[in-house]
């Protein structure tokens, strides 16, 4: 006990502090104190910040974006323009027209900013003019910005799996064992999409014995409008290379007839490849233009016609159509494709128990090469807009500046690379319900209507003599009849 005590008497002064601190609760107020300091801290940084962003953003809108001239605009160009400055100015442009009324320059109209933006975007993305003033008459300015720099990025790669030959879970199994990073497209039950692959995805076994083809997912889309049946007579109007065709026959499973016509004879060759490696056993080729068809064949079920346009909404794979397609050249493309459409409607028989059915398509998103085709098209044959079937897609125009289209062109469907991130294309689909002209219709309508009114009109006359014939003997009768009365009646009294 006394050592105890002795020990615990002669304990120091630091060992004392130690124990205190230890049993105290100073440190820990210290500690707290410093969290509390550390989060006041960052709470009054956010506040900065949401101070300074709130600042900008009504300097922003205070701010009124004067548009350049446009021989400031050439002297910019002939000195020379930095294109990030460039970009910063058609997003400036773009943000004032979507407000004008509130965000424009007192002194200036639409017209200013526009002249601006149509300038830019020439010199930017490398369009012609008219294109660039093609596009703005179609979209809003921010969508015509969002379309061109879609159109300057390339589109992923996708394949479409031969049913004919496999499954689309056994390729994409063996594709990833390959080293394929993919995965399923969920509106096609044949589609994959491929994002990267240390292997060429043209030159694998799988691809080399047919079991996929590498295509445009819109391209996808016409085939599916389509819906060929087993055991029908098919035709592709203009069928190279053959990736519609081969999807066309995998539907089909390889029975029915399945024409695939193609005026290019070079082109044939690529067509009749594709054929033979995917195992179609369906199908014939033959060479003829689109548009002389319907004197050889008139009895088919359903025709495809993927036409042939200026392919403004594959501009990712052909950059060269932004200073190639003028305006000539879509008036030239629509004449020739309204001439193919009624050509396939004409190969159509109207009486087939299963189809009856045309899909026109282009990989074009000009009203030109779609909407007035199909809206001609109406009006020159026995046909009728039907619902595609497609799950997804922008409506179809029904008015567009100085055109003004059927009311059921909203059932054919666009599809936009900033959109889908696909390829542009448009689909439409019709149903022929008689193989007459209308103008024959109308001529044999209004003739049975004349018969019709003539016999009504014959059929009241004869009626007429009838019930007078039949009168005048019961008026005798009730005569007779009243004298018979008559007489007796005197008898009687006589008597």
């Amino acid at each position: 006990m006394e050592s105890h005590d002795e020990s615990s008497s002669h304990e120091g002064p630091e060992e004392t502090n130690q124990k205190r601190d230890l049993f105290s609760d100073d440190s820990g107020e210290e500690a707290e104190t410093a969290l509390e300091l550390k989060s006041r801290q960052r709470q009054e940084q956010q506040e900065l910040e949401e101070k300074e962003a709130m600042e900008e953003l009504q300097m922003r809108d205070s701010y009124r974006f004067i548009p350049p001239t446009m021989e400031e605009l050439e002297a910019e160009r002939e000195m020379g323009v930095e294109l990030p400055m460039m970009h910063e100015r058609i997003q400036e442009v773009v943000r004032v027209l979507s407000d004008f009324k509130h965000l424009r320059f007192e002194g200036y109209n639409r017209n200013d900013y526009l002249k601006v933006l149509k300038s830019d975007l020439v010199y930017y993305f490398g369009y012609l003019p008219y294109l660039i003033e093609k596009f703005l008459q179609m979209f809003s300015p921010a969508e015509v910005v969002e379309l061109l720099e879609a159109n300057e990025v390339k589109r992923p790669v996708t394949i479409r799996v031969n049913t004919l030959k496999s499954r689309r879970d056994d390729v994409a199994k063996k594709l990833i064992e390959r080293g394929v990073n993919l995965d399923p497209i969920d509106w096609s039950p044949v589609g994959l999409m491929v994002y990267d692959s240390t292997i060429p995805i043209g030159a694998t076994p799988e691809y080399l014995a047919g079991h996929y083809m590498i295509q445009s997912a819109s391209s996808w889309t016409p085939v599916m409008a389509l819906a060929p049946e087993v055991g029908e007579t098919v035709l592709d109007m203009a069928a190279a290379p053959g990736g519609k065709t081969s999807y066309i026959a995998a539907l089909m499973k390889n029975t029915g007839q399945l024409f695939a016509n193609d005026v290019s004879k070079s082109r044939l060759n690529a067509l009749t490849a594709n054929i033979h490696r995917l195992g179609v056993r369906n199908c014939t080729v033959i060479n003829f233009d689109g548009r002389a068809i319907p004197k050889h064949f008139s009895s088919f079920d359903r025709v495809l016609l993927d036409a042939p346009c200026t392919g403004l909404g594959i501009v990712s794979k052909d950059p060269s159509v932004k200073v190639k397609r003028d305006r000539q050249d879509i008036d030239v493309l629509a004449y020739t494709q309204k001439q193919l459409l009624l050509a396939a409607i004409d190969a159509v028989n109207a009486n087939s128990k299963t189809g009856g059915v045309i899909v026109y398509s282009t990989c074009s998103v000009t009203v030109e090469e779609n909407e007035w085709v199909v809206n001609y098209a109406l009006e020159k044959r026995c046909v009728k807009l039907v619902d595609t079937g497609l799950p997804f897609g922008k409506e179809g125009f029904t008015r567009m500046r100085q055109f003004r289209f059927h009311p059921s062109l909203k059932l054919t469907r666009r599809f936009y690379p900033h959109t889908y991130n696909m390829d542009g294309f448009y689909v439409a689909k019709f149903v022929k319900y008689d193989n007459r002209l209308p103008e024959e219709v109308a001529e044999s309508e209004k003739a049975a209507e004349a018969k019709s009114k003539s016999d009504s009109e014959e059929a009241a006359t004869t009626n007429g003599d009838n019930t007078n014939e039949t009168k005048k003997p019961r008026k005798k009768r009730k005569r007779r009849k009243n004298r018979n009365k008559t007489g007796n009646h005197k008898r009687r009294k006589v008597e």
